[in-house]
């Protein structure tokens, strides 16, 4: 390399240095006096909230994997169930008030006959549509598990979303897995994000004018102690965003992990992401009337809009999470294991010591 090129190259690096260290102070002013400031996070959370049910006859003993936007004075749930008859399918139920949610009416998508769990919904605002991105099964497709999308107009109509479309139509040859897929778009890209429960967190992106198709090959995006169930989320009011992530410690210890980038194609920072400074895990989560579960495991914040931007508010983050006790658990195969759906709200940061 000539002595003009690499003079050049690393005057391209210092710049590019000082936009990512100027891009991280702005962050950081922006989320100070936050909980994303310190990534000291404490919470608290009452009895379960949502519990499976019978619906036309099938009897679910699992409901989990939450996904959650508020439209028209309502929360719009969409969840994974799991049963004997059914191994997975998913639900919707709507309700005004949380206190509302254990008696709301749930219902099944008929969108798909077979295998799909894992769902994310949002309001796509370039097509007016709702869109749901799932991973799902179907022996005509190849391969049989894809990523796949739906939509509606109406979010309220659960027989209204169209038949499973693949998002890619093949699996991509750099990939060993892919599990728990999630949309998030900034104002030029969709960003598409999953894991490959080997500790690897990819994404792939496609233009705006594109989505739901043109995706191109995955890039690793994070590698660290994770498992599965990654969800980014844009911070509202701040040039960031936040990706939470399940991890796993041994067998059943299922808590969150969260990292901070500057753009969504960008290098993701550990904020609370050890097993002794977690988001969310037993560490940090007072249970309150009584202990209920032992993991802290898939779920969504609680986003300040319906839309393709996934913003949260940084001031008033909340985490809707499956849960289950040891002694419920115990001796159960992954597949009937009863998991609840609990709530998780902020609580002041000098509550009690860590357990």
């Amino acid at each position: 390399m000539s002595r003009l090129c690499m003079f050049t190259a690393l005057v391209a690096l210092f710049l590019n240095v000082g936009v990512a260290n100027a891009a991280e102070e702005a962050a950081a002013d922006c989320l100070s006096g936050t909980t994303l400031a310190t990534g000291e996070f404490r919470w608290t959370t009452g009895p379960p909230l949502v519990a499976p049910t019978t619906i036309n006859g099938e009897t679910w003993h699992s409901i989990k994997d939450p996904s959650i936007v508020r439209h028209d004075g309502k929360w719009h749930l969409f969840c994974t169930v799991r049963g004997k008859t059914r191994s997975h399918s998913t639900v919707y139920l709507s309700f005004a008030d949380w206190k509302n949610a254990a008696t709301a009416e749930q219902h099944v998508l008929t969108c798909h006959d077979g295998y799909f769990c894992a769902p994310q919904v949002f309001y796509f605002t370039p097509h007016k549509k709702w869109y749901l991105i799932c991973q799902a099964a179907d022996d005509a497709w190849e391969p049989h598990y894809q990523p796949v999308f739906a939509t509606t107009s109406d979010i309220t109509d659960p027989n209204s979303w169209s038949k499973f479309t693949p998002l890619y139509g093949y699996k991509p040859s750099n990939l060993k897995g892919w599990i728990d897929f999630w949309v998030i778009c900034d104002d030029e890209q969709a960003f598409l994000f999953f894991t490959s429960n080997d500790g690897d967190m990819w994404h792939s992106q496609t233009p705006i004018d594109q989505f739901p198709k043109g995706w191109s090959e995955p890039k690793l995006a994070l590698r660290g102690d994770i498992f599965e169930a990654s969800h980014t989320y844009r911070l509202k009011g701040c040039d960031a965003y936040l990706t939470v992530v399940e991890a796993e410690h041994g067998h059943g210890f299922r808590y969150y992990k969260a990292y901070l980038a500057d753009r969504l194609d960008g290098e993701w920072r550990p904020l609370a992401a050890t097993r002794d400074k977690t988001f969310a895990s037993l560490r940090n989560v007072e249970q309150m009337p009584e202990h209920w579960t032992d993991a802290i495991s898939h779920g969504e914040l609680l986003r300040a809009d319906s839309d393709e931007k996934l913003e949260v508010d940084p001031n008033d983050l909340q985490f809707l999470f499956q849960g289950v006790a040891d002694r419920d658990a115990k001796g159960k195969a992954y597949g009937d294991i009863p998991w609840r759906l609990g709530l998780l709200t902020p609580k002041p940061l000098d509550f009690g010591s860590d357990r």
